[in-house]
């Protein structure tokens, strides 16, 4: 691995469930991505990308093969490991957005922060709003805010840690054509803003476009 490799997954499988109801969705990958990279993997429904996109990103673990993210060897890591390993290196936009309800936009993006151990943490949640187009909603609660500024408030917190990765995982699905196409470009915008290698999940092939490369999956394999 060298050092402008940010992603080295070698012959990676991940196997769900056990006995005769285990399921294997991964089959085997190989991929390697390089820092800066805009990195689209493409796929339909049930086709691997997300459970691939869960393995890279530390929210799941390989059943087998080797995943090194970021410098760190994901596959000595156990579920501690890997939530420490996550922090402050890799960021993540869902397309269920995924904000706690009871907690205001600033607070959303600001309680991550703090618990990194980020100096000033309501500052630059703050600043990170602002950025995002949101500086006016920062007292805001989830349910009080459009589909649109719910993935903004994503977006800043999945960036204001300056991670080296930032996933996005069909972060449109759940918005009509014109918001989504608005945060595609802010999502654009602030991975090159912040530096990070950005890895975008989707069946779009015409958002899969605007990336400088794309794999594509079926049956858990890239193909």
């Amino acid at each position: 691995m060298t050092d402008h490799i940010v992603i080295a997954a070698r012959d990676v499988t991940l196997r769900l469930g056990s006995g005769d109801a285990a399921v294997e969705v991964l089959r085997g990958i190989d991929l390697e991505v390089v820092q800066g990279e805009r990195l689209a993997i493409l796929g339909a429904s049930g086709s691997g990308k997300s459970s691939l996109m869960a393995v890279l990103s530390g929210l799941e673990r390989a059943t087998s093969g080797s995943v090194r993210v970021a410098g760190a060897d994901f596959s000595a890591l156990d579920e501690d490991g890997l939530a420490r390993a996550r922090r402050g290196r890799i960021g993540i936009v869902l397309q269920a957005f995924h904000l706690i309800p009871t907690m205001t936009a600033l607070e959303n993006v600001a309680v991550p922060l703090e618990l990194a151990g980020i100096a000033d943490p309501f500052g630059r949640a703050r600043a990170e709003l602002t950025g995002v187009g949101l500086g006016h909603r920062l007292s805001h609660y989830p349910t009080q805010l459009s589909g649109g500024e719910q993935q903004r408030v994503g977006i800043a917190r999945a960036t204001a840690c300056r991670p080296v990765l930032l996933f996005a995982d069909e972060p449109t699905g759940n918005l009509d054509a014109t918001t989504g196409a608005a945060i595609v470009d802010l999502l654009f915008a602030q991975a090159a803003e912040t530096g990070a290698t950005l890895v975008l999940i989707t069946h779009d092939v015409s958002l899969a476009a605007r990336c400088s490369r794309v794999i594509e999956m079926k049956d858990g394999r890239i193909v």
